[in-house]
């Protein structure tokens, strides 16, 4: 089913719209989600989270891509249930916001919404300036949280190549953060 059949069924309000975006999104949301949480029941309580999120936004929200849209809610949904589980605990995506930090500025110490903006304009460019190649590694591994082992695989290479290229690229990030005046 189309993402705009779906969406008149949420417009409609009838509960099959829930069951359409399961079939169609449920593995891409359960893979996020699996991602962070490495832990099945944790990842398909997000799930259900996620579309019962969509079920109350939809309507008024009508998103232009729904799958994009979900996962993004899915992955927000895991990181929230993952930080309340792991407070004091280390694993999980803290070595990937460690990887990140070394050359992201934290978003707190930004002048708030204004300069967030500003900032993820700026990550739309750069990402758009990559090689469709580093930009699909590079969101694989830093939005959905895929394993190095697991894009290593994927890219038919070994885990250290993978590690070298996403070093390389954030170091082109930093540099790029440094030249638009963001500091880290």
């Amino acid at each position: 089913m189309e993402d705009s059949e779906i969406l008149e069924l949420y417009f409609r309000r009838e509960q099959a719209a829930i069951d359409e975006t399961a079939k169609k999104y449920g593995a891409l949301c359960s893979r996020v989600a699996m991602n962070i949480l490495a832990s099945e029941g944790d990842a398909e309580e997000c799930v259900n989270d996620a579309l019962l999120r969509a079920w109350d936004a939809i309507p008024p929200a009508r998103p232009r891509r729904l799958g994009v849209w979900l996962a993004r809610v899915t992955r927000n949904l895991a990181f929230d249930r993952w930080k309340s589980a792991h407070r004091q605990k280390r694993g999980g995506v803290e070595p990937l916001l460690e990887e990140l930090a070394q050359c992201v500025p934290d978003p707190r110490d930004l002048q708030r919404e204004l300069e967030g903006r500003e900032l993820t304009a700026f990550m739309d460019r750069w990402l758009g300036e990559l090689r469709s190649e580093d930009r699909r590694l590079f969101l694989r591994r830093y939005w959905r949280g895929d394993s190095v082992r697991e894009l290593a695989r994927d890219m038919n290479c070994t885990p250290n190549s993978v590690t070298k290229r996403l070093t390389r690229l954030r170091d082109r990030l930093r540099a790029a953060l440094d030249k638009e005046g963001y500091t880290v």
